[in-house]
C-alpha cells in the first residue's frame, strides 16, 4: 500500500492524459464519496458535484477551461491527450455563502484518491463560468468553484528546489518533461520570533 507521502508526491498537476484510458462513472462517485467524508466549515456541507465521464459532456466542458497560463506557447492538451473525466465542484448558496476552504479540501482529497487508483488530474480554477453554466445547465444558486480534470497521466512532472529569489514559474523542457519549482522547507517554516528557519540557522 502506498504511503501518504508517496501519494502526495505523485499527486502533481497533470495536464496531458492518455485519452484511450476511460474512467468509469462509478470511479467518480467513489472519489466524491471520499470528499464527502472530509471536514466542512461548521459542518454545513454546501458542496455539490457534477460528474462527467462521457465524451459528449467532456467535449462541452473542455473549452470552458484555461490550461497552464505560464506556458504561453501551449493552448492546452491536444486531442488524444485530453481528460477522460471531470468533476465540477459547486457551492450550494441556498445552504451558505460562507464555505471557507471546503472546496480546496474536497479537490485535494479527490486528486489523492485518483492517484491511489493510478490516475491523475489537475485542479482548475480558471474557468469561463458562464459558458460552463450554460453548457451543463447549472442552476444559479450553485456557484461554480473548481473543475477537477482527471485521466491517466501521459506526462512526467518533476519537482525541483527553488532557491530564494529564484523563478517560481513551472516550465517544460525539450523532452516534454514538466518542471515545478518548490520553495525549500527552511524558507517556509517560520520560527516563533517571526524569522524563517534558514535565516535563524545562519546567525
Amino acid at each position: 500500500m502506498a504511503s501518504l507521502r508517496d501519494l502526495v508526491l505523485r499527486n502533481r498537476s497533470y495536464r496531458r492524459f492518455d485519452e484511450s484510458h476511460p474512467i468509469a462513472y462509478e470511479t467518480l462517485e467513489e472519489l466524491v464519496g471520499l470528499a464527502r467524508c472530509t471536514p466542512s466549515a461548521t459542518n454545513r456541507q454546501p458542496l455539490k458535484y457534477i460528474l462527467s465521464a462521457d465524451q459528449k459532456t467532456n467535449d462541452g466542458i473542455f473549452p470552458c477551461l484555461t490550461w497552464a497560463a505560464y506556458l504561453k506557447d501551449w493552448d492546452g492538451p491536444a486531442p488524444g491527450e485530453r481528460p477522460t473525466a471531470y468533476i465540477v465542484i459547486l457551492i450550494d448558496e441556498d445552504i451558505t455563502h460562507d464555505w471557507w476552504c471546503d472546496d480546496g479540501i474536497a479537490a485535494q482529497t479527490i486528486l489523492l484518491g485518483a492517484v491511489e487508483q493510478g490516475l491523475g488530474g489537475c485542479m482548475i480554477g480558471s474557468i469561463d463560468k458562464e459558458r460552463l453554466r450554460q453548457k451543463l445547465n447549472i442552476p444559479e444558486h450553485l456557484k461554480i468553484r473548481l473543475v477537477v480534470a482527471l485521466g491517466k497521466p501521459a506526462e512526467r512532472v518533476v519537482l525541483e528546489d527553488l532557491e530564494p529569489g529564484g523563478d517560481f514559474h513551472y516550465w517544460r523542457d525539450n523532452k516534454g518533461v514538466h518542471h515545478v519549482p518548490k520553495r525549500r522547507l527552511e524558507e517556509i517554516i517560520i520560527k516563533a520570533g517571526g524569522e524563517a528557519e534558514g535565516a535563524l540557522s545562519q546567525t
